[in-house]
């Protein structure tokens, strides 16, 4: 989510950017069992298994230096790895500049084997590696993993010498960072530096499996493996496809050519018949074995085991000719939380494994089927758990650099800022791949870094054509991808109907509670704010409620709702920061997203808005005497104009008369052909800033603050029916700051069969 262009919220965010967040204590249940014992013990990487390996995790020497340098560290504390050196689980908590270096070290013993690999599931940013004193390698890119081969840097007897450097620029170049900032606040989180994934050593033998690419993307059930093999050598490969231990299918590359430096030497490619196809809803999963033989074709050199599944994305267009996303051929409705993977102890890096793996266990219990990962990169084991426990994922591109407004050019980036793009999206891709949980690769979010998004998004989508494209996920579209993707808070909202894209609601919802003794601060803010859990839970199912009318019109394929937790400042969280509570009913949310699955409701206008065409309003900026929002009639004092109102620059505003003071009062008379349930009725409404709306004289809703679009509102749940003949809808309107504006109706919703 991002700021809101126009707003008066946009100086409460650059406020909030400015707050200090050095005295949280806020910690997880997890965070209490996290020894140097146990930290991550599990292997790191699920879908590429060696049974021999190191975990390095634990405890580090560690010291802050100036990165220009030349004298030797002094190392005069130790770090608990795998967490960020800004985060309380680190043990260090401190911050580093982009005129500093962390220096890790640590020893260890050298394993047997005839190579040895060292792997870094991720540092963040730019990482030079030292063993025995020796320079081993270096990388950049705060979200991909990377291994360098050690062996020859390596002592046959005693202990070995790891020393890591690491620099950080954050949010002071232009580096994919995400929601990384140094000064915390608002939209933006505390910063990630160093090491912040599971470090670990494998022993292999002289030729070995560096990597393979899984295409399993068809319902057909044809797999095809492609073997990446360090070395040049001419030895055959076996590919098998397993179930319960029994081999259902086999293939072999063999001949293997140009192996150097890990090319690609070969496919391989398998059939079943009829396969168990992978869904949210049936998760099912195909383990897979791939074996490097010796030249006799008989020896195993060396094995790796994991797992596949067969599924395929695509469009289909509905009879009323707009694509909506389908999963095995058929449409499919995907609707999930905005997920920052923050942690309150860890900060990027979970407490433990169970941690990860219980967002995810919510995520599936509260109903929903899919997750938007937001501008951050989780853990292989974050997606093994969505593969496993079936969530589908929309993955998104880390950003950097500058940004946009709406309706700004596409950002100029320098060459260097370029080909860093480039680099770490491919290694985004290449290093996520192989999970079958991820749908659909986010390019952009609301601006930040959009740079030559036409040609990038077709890079994109011809590298990888077996998943969805979201290439701008927020505004700033630009006519290219799956989906036409808009952010609208709280929403719901939907984009007009389009004849090529499926149409996608990255972003709404937001709506906040504070939880004292939850919090990272004492103070936090929500995009709507409430002060109980029943009200918070009763405007959730509002928002889903008005969610299911634009599933049948204009034809919505999927929604993201804002968000998983809270995060630091933000309590917008289906849960407290600290994972502690869920914050709503859990039933009364479960049904909500579960009716969104049901046939769609069939909307029947009672008294229109201003959205399609205009509704004569009477109207008045000075508070009306007396009982003026009951009376039958107004009085000759009373102007009478065409709705909506407000002013013009207003977000999501159809003003057809003219608004600008403090306060509107507004009246229009209904006449009911026919008694309707009140439990059929929503009131739709947009309002811009706080609103009072009456009924024949009776408060049917209030609240404070401002949408940027229309949303849909149950009536009291004490009116149960709204009786045939004449009825007075009154309003009372006023203007805080900012953008102002005022419309609203009733829709009688009939439930689809």
């Amino acid at each position: 989510m991002g700021t809101l262009f126009g707003r008066g919220a946009l100086a409460l965010l650059i406020g909030l950017l400015t707050m200090a967040s050095n005295a949280q204590t806020l910690q997880t249940r997890w965070a209490a069992g996290v020894t140097p014992e146990n930290v991550h013990r599990e292997y790191p990487r699920p879908q590429m298994v060696r049974k021999n390996w190191v975990n390095l995790n634990g405890l580090w020497d560690f010291a802050i230096v100036n990165a220009k340098s030349s004298s030797e560290p002094k190392f005069d504390r130790q770090i608990l790895v795998p967490f960020p050196i800004e985060s309380q689980l680190s043990r260090v908590r401190a911050s580093v500049s982009p005129t500093q270096m962390a220096v890790y070290r640590r020893t260890f013993t050298r394993p047997k084997g005839d190579r040895v690999l060292l792997h870094f599931g991720a540092v963040d940013w730019a990482t030079k590696v030292l063993v025995n004193g020796k320079e081993v390698g270096t990388h950049t890119g705060g979200y991909d993993g990377f291994s360098f081969d050690i062996t020859d840097f390596l002592t046959q007897k005693g202990e070995q010498t790891l020393v890591v450097e690491v620099t950080d620029p954050t949010d002071s170049n232009y580096i994919p960072r995400g929601k990384q900032v140094r000064k915390p606040g608002g939209i933006f989180y505390t910063s990630t530096t160093g090491i912040w994934q599971t470090v670990w050593l494998e022993p292999v033998p002289m030729e070995y499996i560096h990597d393979f690419k899984i295409e399993a993307a068809t319902v057909q059930g044809q797999l095809k493996v492609s073997a990446f093999v360090k070395k040049p050598f001419e030895t055959p490969m076996k590919v098998e496809i397993l179930r319960s231990g029994q081999v259902l299918a086999s293939g072999s590359i063999s001949g293997l050519l140009n192996g150097v430096d890990a090319s690609l030497n070969g496919t391989a490619v398998l059939n079943i018949t009829n396969p168990h196809l992978w869904t949210p809803e049936d998760p099912y999963l195909y383990d897979l074995r791939v074996t490097l033989l010796d030249r006799a074709g008989k020896k195993v050199v060396d094995q790796v085991t994991s797992y596949c599944a067969f599924r395929e994305l695509s469009l289909i267009k509905g009879k009323d000719g707009q694509p909506r996303f389908a999963l095995n051929g058929k449409p499919y409705f995907m609707v999930g939380p905005l997920d920052q993977g923050f942690w309150p102890d860890g900060l990027y890096t979970a407490p433990s494994d169970e941690a990860l793996k219980y967002d995810i266990e919510v995520t599936k219990r509260l109903g929903f089927n899919m997750i938007r990962k937001h501008v951050k990169v989780e853990p292989e084991r974050w997606y093994y758990w969505c593969d496993k426990l079936g969530i589908a994922v929309f993955q998104d591109m880390p950003s950097g650099d500058g940004f946009i407004g709406p309706n700004d050019p596409d950002i100029n980036r320098t060459e260097e800022s370029a080909e860093n793009f480039k680099k770490e999206l491919k290694a985004l891709i290449d290093g996520r791949f192989n999970h079958p949980c991820i749908v659909s690769w986010v390019l952009y979010n609301e601006g930040w870094g959009q740079w030559d998004t036409k040609p990038m998004a077709k890079w994109l989508k011809d590298y990888d054509p077996t998943r969805l494209l979201d290439a701008v996920t927020g505004w700033s579209d630009r006519g290219v991808g799956d989906m036409h993707d808009v952010h609208v808070y709280p929403g719901p909202g939907s984009p007009g109907p389009d004849k090529n894209r499926a149409l996608f609601l990255g972003e709404f919802g937001g709506l906040g509670l504070p939880v004292p003794g939850h919090m990272w601060l004492e103070k936090g803010w929500g995009y709507q704010s409430f002060k109980t859990s029943p009200e918070l839970t009763d405007r959730f199912v509002d928002i889903f409620d008005g969610l299911r009318y634009l599933i049948g019109s204009p034809g919505l394929s999927g929604a993201v709702y804002t968000q998983t937790s809270d995060v630091e400042t933000e309590l917008n969280g289906l849960m407290t920061y600290d994972r502690a509570m869920i914050k709503m009913d859990e039933a009364r949310v479960r049904r909500a997203i579960h009716a969104l699955f049901l046939p769609a409701p069939t909307p029947e206008e009672v008294s229109s808005t201003s959205e399609r065409g205009a509704m004569v309003w009477h109207y008045r900026f000075d508070a009306p005497a007396g009982d003026w929002m009951r009376l039958a009639s107004p009085g000759l004092d009373w102007n009478v104009g065409p709705g909506g109102f407000g002013t013009e620059e207003t977000p999501g505003a159809i003003v057809r008369t003219l608004w600008n003071t403090p306060d509107i009062y507004l009246r229009i008379n209904l006449d009911l052909p026919e008694a309707i349930p009140a439990n059929e009725v929503r009131l739709r409404l947009s309002h811009d800033d706080d609103v009072q709306v009456y009924l024949d004289g009776e408060k049917v809703y209030e609240a404070k603050g401002w949408t940027t679009s229309y949303s849909n509102h149950r009536l009291p749940s004490s009116l149960k029916t709204l009786a045939k003949g004449k009825h007075v809808l009154a309003i009372h309107c006023h203007q805080n700051s900012g953008g102002q504006y005022i419309d609203a109706g009733f829709v009688r919703y009939r439930e689809g069969k």
